[in-house]
């Protein structure tokens, strides 16, 4: 069963700590609010990732074979959403330059549920985690194998997503300055609409 821990941990934390966008956005978020509004992004982040492995875990190969046709549908209206996010974002940030603190700007269940989607309609995720299951059948044969598994993915996801909201928070706390808060936003911003054009051209 060591094994089967051992190799949850490891699958999670290989596609969570490589910083994408997704990861920039969740630091930058992080500095601009509060730890507990980047600490719900990181979790519905994991939530997504141990959702994913539980899929890969039950379904497999079905499950990717099923995203491929939609795969460019969902990227593209992804991508659409993110840029509506970016654009967003930059508003607000302009807008609240003359505040000190912008904490109040987005509540933890709404971190979680942003993170949730934009986590949620990146096909890769769940492919991979199929072709990690697919590789290693003989560590996801029984029930609680593949228990094990998925909670030990999500473990490995969540503890590096709580990394990266407390490295923001603690980032907004040395930028505390009005300038400081507007290019937090900012970079925010642009942060997304990276990801969304990524998200886009695949």
């Amino acid at each position: 069963m060591f094994e089967v821990v051992l190799s949850g941990l490891v699958t999670g934390w290989a596609i969570a700590i490589p910083i994408g966008a997704v990861g920039a956005f969740l630091v930058t978020l992080s500095a601009r609010t509060s730890f507990a509004v980047g600490a719900a992004g990181a979790l519905g982040v994991a939530t997504v990732d141990g959702g994913y492995a539980l899929l890969a875990v039950v379904a497999g190969a079905a499950v990717a074979d099923a995203l491929e046709p939609v795969a460019e549908g969902l990227q593209v209206a992804s991508g659409l959403v993110l840029l509506v996010i970016a654009v967003l974002t930059a508003a607000h940030a302009v807008a609240r330059t003359g505040r000190v603190r912008q904490a109040s700007t987005m509540r933890p269940a709404a971190a979680y549920a942003l993170f949730l989607g934009i986590t949620a309609v990146n096909p890769t995720t769940v492919v991979y985690f199929a072709a990690v299951v697919l590789g290693n059948q003989h560590l996801t044969s029984g029930a609680a194998q593949g228990a094990v598994f998925v909670t030990a993915a999500f473990a490995a996801s969540a503890s590096w997503q709580l990394v990266l909201a407390g490295g923001g928070a603690a980032l907004g706390r040395i930028a505390t300055g009005h300038r400081a808060h507007l290019v937090t936003g900012l970079v925010s911003a642009v942060v997304v609409a990276g990801l969304a054009l990524h998200t886009m051209l695949g």
